[in-house]
């Protein structure tokens, strides 16, 4: 079956929602990676991401299947040194470098890089 559908307003249990709203608050792109074992761009699960590139310790670039609006979107990276302990002192930090690419970096509170077992990423924009 295909089709198109158009709704300007969406009813809920709790009450009507505004599909502009829904559409904006949602991510336009994210990605979950094995950033620990080799080769470093190992992706577990996506949405609008074609590729990670490896560039350094604890440095990637994160590939957008089909380019953002606009450069100033909210980015948000969050990484862990593996799924037992993730609140291990690793920082995500990430900014748009184009509509089409991402940056991602982990490092520890101490200034030094590291590739951690789990890196997660997500791009925000209306």
């Amino acid at each position: 079956m295909a089709g198109t559908l158009v709704a300007n307003t969406i009813n809920t249990d709790t009450g009507i929602y505004s599909t502009n709203n829904a559409l904006n608050g949602v991510a336009k792109a994210w990605v979950n990676w094995d950033g620990q074992t080799s080769p470093n761009t190992n992706i577990r699960a996506s949405y609008n991401v074609s590729s990670i590139t490896y560039s350094s310790t604890g440095t990637w670039t994160i590939n957008f299947a089909t380019a953002l609006s606009s450069v100033n979107a909210v980015c948000l990276g969050t990484s862990g040194y593996n799924y037992l302990a993730v609140s291990t002192g690793d920082i995500g930090a990430c900014g748009m470098l184009t509509t089409s690419t991402a940056w991602y970096q982990n490092s520890l509170g101490s200034g030094s890089n590291r590739n951690p077992a789990v890196c997660q990423f997500a791009a925000f924009i209306s």
